[in-house]
């Protein structure tokens, strides 16, 4: 080797002797060499063309381990041209992951080509990225194995819209590999969250009614208690009025926007989520459903109320919980959403003084006792 090359500079002789060497251990060491050199910013211009026509001849080396050298060293290199990124890319996965897993060279056009390859560790490699676009993230969503779908929705710097986390739980949703990193995301549209509270309330139903002996029926009576706290939970303080209309149509389409819930929405304050399952049940404007809600008389909310075409048994806890709502705003201080719900209970509960609840759990139990036709009629 010259002593040009040694001290930093390529020449043609270095070329000469890459070519004619038959020593694999004397081109992997050359490769390692070439690519720490490769971003120096003393190479001249002629000297950097002469390092990439190099790079060119080594990544199609027969020998693995000199394509291995060059994608550990030339992985982060910003001036690593993209045909030879490429190559490196569509190369066997240990000189492939090396570069998927970090360089910025490859467009996502590239990436998502090599998803659609199939190869499983090239998508995992690809899903871990620093970044991951919209565009390949949607590609991995599609196409990609549940490995690669677990990795990436747990990689923080993922763009994962609505639509795209939506369409994850569609391939996924059984999947407890992909529903762990997926609910410990930081932070999830309200819909999606949703959705998964209800995939893992279903896997937890499944799990009363065999490990512990459950009639089905009261396994499934738990989970939509469990359920729907978990809804009230999600949407608690939302103002975001899109928000809230997509997570309703979500609930209706899917059979969960339930009287109970409603009950509970307003037995924990949120009167924006009431509003908007009311204007969807009754199928009139937002505006007319809030002029009815909050009407000063006792028509408006009762001709909405049959509208939506909810259990009369009900009307009174809803009109109580409104009552109490305007009356005591909240005040801002630490549990004063919980001291609202003890007040509209204990408001409640006054109108049937046969009942001594403690929770919100006993009194919904109760008052779907007197949802039953034999109480209704009564």
């Amino acid at each position: 080797m010259s002593d040009d090359f040694k001290s930093g500079h390529l020449t043609q002789q270095d070329v000469a002797r890459l070519l004619a060497d038959p020593s694999p251990n004397s081109r992997t060491d050359l490769a390692a060499k070439l690519s720490q050199q490769f971003d120096s910013p003393e190479l001249s211009q002629a000297e950097r063309k002469l390092a990439e026509d190099i790079i060119r001849v080594m990544v199609k080396d027969t020998v693995l381990r000199v394509r291995q050298t060059l994608a550990e060293n030339l992985k982060s290199s910003p001036s690593l041209p993209r045909d030879v990124a490429l190559t490196l890319a569509r190369d066997v996965e240990a000189v492939a992951i090396p570069v998927l897993s970090v360089s910025t060279v490859l467009t996502p056009a590239d990436l998502v080509e090599i998803v659609r390859s199939g190869a499983d560790a090239k998508s995992t490699a690809i899903a871990q990225r620093p970044t991951v676009p919209a565009a390949v993230a949607d590609a991995l969503i599609e196409s990609g194995s549940e490995r690669a779908v677990a990795a990436l929705v747990a990689n923080e710097g993922a763009e994962l819209g609505e639509q795209s986390l939506g369409r994850v739980i569609d391939r996924f949703g059984a999947s407890e590999a992909v529903q762990d990193p997926l609910v410990h995301r930081s932070r999830l549209p309200i819909t999606i969250a949703e959705r998964l509270v209800a995939v893992v309330s279903e896997r937890l139903r499944q799990h009363l009614v065999s490990h512990h002996e459950l009639p089905s029926k009261v396994a499934s009576e738990l989970i939509l208690q469990s359920r729907e706290r978990a809804t009230v939970a999600l949407f608690t303080g939302e103002s975001d009025e899109g928000a809230l209309d997509r997570l309703v149509t979500q609930l209706a389409r899917t059979g969960r926007l339930t009287p109970s819930l409603l009950v509970r929405s307003l037995c924990t304050g949120d009167i924006a989520f009431f509003e908007t399952a009311m204007s969807r049940m009754a199928n009139v404007p937002m505006t007319n459903a809030r002029l009815l809600i909050h009407d000063a008389g006792r028509l408006g909310l009762k001709s909405l109320y049959d509208k939506a075409k909810l259990p009369p048994a009900l009307l009174p806890a809803c009109r109580i919980a409104i009552d109490v709502l305007k009356e005591t705003p909240y005040d801002g201080e630490p549990g004063d959403r919980e001291r609202h719900r003890r007040r509209v209970i204990e408001r409640i509960l006054t109108q049937y003084e046969d009942l001594a609840p403690e929770d919100l759990e006993f009194l919904l139990a109760k008052l779907g006792d007197m949802m039953q036709p034999e109480n209704a009629a009564a």
